[in-house]
């Protein structure tokens, strides 16, 4: 009788296990198709759980900080004004992003810390546009700043669907459009390098 028992009982755990798989691939299609992004071919399932918070606020601010750095590389070596002005852009907006980041984490009454450092894929990023020769430098800077932002802009979108702490959420959704506008002009200044 045990033993009818724990099969029943595995059989169910099953079926249960397998409905709610059905259910979530479901919710991410869903969500998917009711959250319209720049490029949807470019959205792909995330390794990290951006709708927690902590892993949230790490991929959050290490965007702000590479987008911060390379924007001041690019101020200091591009020879294209176009590229100057979205650069210096680049690094005013997403230094106030921070900061409101940093201040949603204070609304949230929860301990959590930014990122201190970039992580390898981006460093690796900053690091090839570092060594990147002058008449490539442009170019590879607005199709850095097309994937960043990108990245950015299915984060947060994200997030602000799914997100688990309230005023990162609220945080979230204000700032997807302000990604989408980077996003809209990093389109352009890469087009115009063609």
């Amino acid at each position: 009788m045990k033993r009818q028992l724990l099969i029943v009982g595995a059989a169910i755990a099953a079926l249960t296990v397998a409905a709610c798989g059905d259910k979530a691939e479901k919710t991410s299609a869903e969500q998917q198709a009711a959250t319209p992004d720049a490029n949807p071919a470019a959205t792909v399932p995330s390794m990290a759980n951006e709708t927690a918070a902590p892993d949230f606020v790490v991929k959050a601010s290490a965007t702000d900080m590479f987008e911060i750095e390379a924007g001041k590389l690019a101020v200091e070596r591009s020879t294209n004004a176009e590229v100057k002005k979205f650069a210096q852009m680049m690094v005013d907006m997403h230094t106030a992003m921070s900061a409101d980041l940093k201040s949603a984490i204070a609304a949230s009454g929860q301990t959590l810390a930014p990122a201190t450092a970039l992580p390898a894929d981006l460093q690796d990023k900053l690091d090839d546009l570092r060594a990147a020769d002058a008449k490539d430098f442009d170019k590879k800077y607005a199709d850095d700043m097309v994937d960043v932002h990108q990245t950015a802009l299915n984060t947060v979108q994200r997030y602000a669907e799914d997100g688990d702490v309230p005023a990162l959420k609220a945080f979230a959704a204000a700032g997807a459009p302000k990604i989408q506008e980077h996003l809209n002009q990093a389109e352009g200044l890469k087009n115009g390098m063609k």
